[in-house]
């Protein structure tokens, strides 16, 4: 039996014990405070005062908390979101709520925020979309073209108003970070991002993607900004090589690869359109998933915190891209790469899955010194003041759910329509169509196909194919509209019984939706099938117009030829009468192309310099008839 002096001496390192994890639980889930009369809850205070307030209420865990961006669907349970007080969650790869419709989107962005508002000091959330083209994961949304169209147009007031239509619908769902406007420079066309840039050009990218973020950024009645815009891809992005992509994915072929280009032709053309962008007022910028060399760019110190942060005097927060932290480790040394990342300047992680190791690790390493309390208070403090300027914190009133696919806002994207279609060639300038027309034939692929026509980044990450867009207009039934009374026939394979000649023969031919490096293409170009419905189209009318619908220029040099008049027309959206307005006359063709038209793949990359290979392009940057 044990003597009551062990007894007593057991009980009392019992409570020691006790004592101890309650302790050290209040330390870390400590008890709720009276947040009545709290500076950082009063909207009357400087933006600064509130934030040093909140900072000095901020438990260690709660800061790292901030500084995590988590996937919606990887939240183990919704009560994670205040338990773990996490800073941000975001929509990936087409992640939606059951009910895909507007009223869906503002119910689940809205419980996901009031499940951030429970947390000890009732933090709220940003909720974080791609919204490349307008809000393409919600089918009753307004989808925009594509950037490469909108670069086409080189209309910064079209633009701005374009980056504002989409902040409106946004902020009526709820949505409060926009992941963009792209700023790359696509120097390949077989990348698959080329059309989520305005321009390989650093100075039409500048302008763009300036007049976008004012747009998103316009500012509201009580001063607040409408969105966060993000601009990326921090840097370099569309300047890697064929065949370096660091993705363990096989159909990645140059996404996420090396950019080889020296220091002085990375400050000199990659660098500007983020200076501009800062200057317009970004208050986040997303660093890449490409390597500077041998470094991703997570991992650079000097990119991010010296130049970034230090020469360009960005005071926002740095957000990394999917995955792209984790992917500093060759090792897949979770905790290792989060210190390189965190420490070269990453303010807020993307994580976009382990969120309760993540959050450990961060701890983890600040206790062992690995990552500084001062380094953690910097990345909070650029975070909450964006919550701040967004009026997250004061229940700012929303726009109502109609500002959704509203009227203003689909006539507004016809206008970009009409306004990016650049015309390659007119033989005989068939183009605009002549009013006395008796019977146009329409075919291909993309005619009849508004998922197509839309592109990724629609409904899906992939995109979709088919007439899915409740509110969206094909092609071809834009063309049969604005025809009015000329008898409009449509084959999608071009092959039409009747024996007769038509007068014009339009085929609406393409490449099917892809996103990132699903969309690496060695060599880009028209399908079979949509080659063979041209030909059958040719011998069934006496003038043919081909309109390309892809998300950057394809190899047609041998077809062109015995084509009479081709336009590209990019990846539209949703509203294909934009299309027809132009190729009928009722709006003038004003498009050039935003980036040069390679003749042959020995051309690629296409530089600053010209050709790879010296040889003359196709059609150069800014051509359009």
């Amino acid at each position: 039996m044990l003597s009551r002096q062990r007894i007593a001496i057991y009980s009392a390192a019992a409570l020691i014990l006790v004592a101890g994890g309650i302790l050290l639980y209040l330390h870390v889930y400590p008890k709720a405070p009276s947040l009545q009369g709290a500076i950082y809850r009063d909207a009357s205070y400087l933006i600064e005062e509130r934030v040093a307030d909140l900072m000095s209420r901020m438990t260690l865990r709660e800061k790292i908390g901030q500084m995590t961006l988590v996937e919606k669907n990887s939240i183990r349970h919704l009560g994670h979101i205040s338990d773990y007080g996490l800073g941000a969650l975001l929509s990936g790869a087409g992640a939606k709520p059951e009910n895909n419709t507007k009223f869906g989107w503002k119910e689940m962005v809205a419980t996901y925020f009031d499940a951030s508002k429970k947390s000890r000091l009732q933090i709220p959330i940003l909720y974080g979309v791609d919204a490349n083209h307008g809000q393409g994961n919600v089918p009753d949304a307004t989808i925009f073209p594509h950037a490469i169209g909108l670069g086409s147009s080189g209309d910064e007031h079209l633009v701005e108003k374009v980056a504002l239509a989409v902040a409106e619908e946004s902020n009526a769902l709820g949505i409060s970070w926009i992941f963009g406007p792209s700023l790359d420079l696509p120097r390949d066309i077989r990348w698959g991002r080329v059309y989520e840039a305005f321009s390989d050009d650093s100075t039409l990218s500048g302008k763009l993607g300036a007049a976008f973020v004012r747009g998103l950024q316009g500012a509201s009645a009580d001063g607040t900004i409408h969105t966060l815009a993000t601009p990326k891809h921090y840097l370099g992005v569309g300047g890697m090589l064929w065949g370096t992509s660091s993705s363990d994915t096989k159909e990645y072929r140059i996404d996420q690869g090396q950019t080889p280009v020296d220091e002085v032709t990375l400050r000199e053309q990659y660098l500007p359109p983020f200076k501009e962008a800062i200057d317009a007022g970004a208050k986040s910028i997303m660093v890449g998933l490409n390597s500077w060399g041998d470094e991703k760019l997570s991992a650079s110190h000097y990119l991010i915190s010296d130049v970034l942060k230090g020469e360009l005097g960005f005071t926002g927060f740095v957000v990394s891209d999917w995955y792209g932290v984790y992917e500093i480790s060759p090792t897949d040394d979770n905790y290792r790469s989060a210190v390189i990342g965190i420490n070269a300047g990453v303010d807020m992680v993307m994580l976009p899955y382990d969120y309760q190791e993540f959050i450990g690790d961060v701890e983890k390493a600040v206790a062992r010194g690995d990552i500084t309390e001062k380094r953690i208070d910097d990345a909070v403090r650029r975070i909450l003041k964006t919550k701040f300027a967004l009026g997250l914190f004061d229940n700012v009133a929303q726009l109502p759910i109609a500002s959704v696919g509203s009227t203003e806002h689909h006539m507004l994207a016809r206008e970009a329509v009409q306004k990016s279609l650049v015309l390659l060639k007119n033989e005989e300038d068939i183009l605009p169509l002549a009013s006395d027309l008796r019977k146009i034939r329409v075919a291909g692929s993309a005619a009849d196909n508004v998922g197509m026509q839309a592109g990724a980044w629609t409904v899906e990450w992939q995109g979709v194919d088919g007439n899915v867009l409740p509110l969206g207009t094909s092609i071809l039934k834009g063309i049969t509209d604005v025809a009015g009374e000329v008898a409009v026939e449509y084959r999608k394979n071009g092959i039409f019984e009747e024996k007769d000649l038509a007068d014009i023969g339009i085929a609406v031919v393409g490449e099917k939706p892809y996103a990132e490096g699903w969309g690496d293409n060695p060599y880009p170009q028209l399908s079979n099938e949509d080659i063979e419905a041209i030909e059958h189209l040719r011998a069934s009318s006496r003038k043919v117009i081909v309109v390309l619908i892809s998300g950057r220029p394809l190899f047609i040099t041998d077809k062109i030829g015995a084509w009479d008049a081709v336009v590209a027309a990019w990846l539209p959206g949703s509203e294909g009468q934009g299309v027809a307005d132009v190729l009928f006359g009722k709006v003038p063709f004003a498009g050039k192309l935003p980036v040069p038209w390679p003749k042959t793949l020995q051309q690629l990359p296409i530089n600053k310099n010209g050709t790879a290979d010296g040889t003359p392009l196709l059609f150069e940057r800014g051509f359009g008839l």
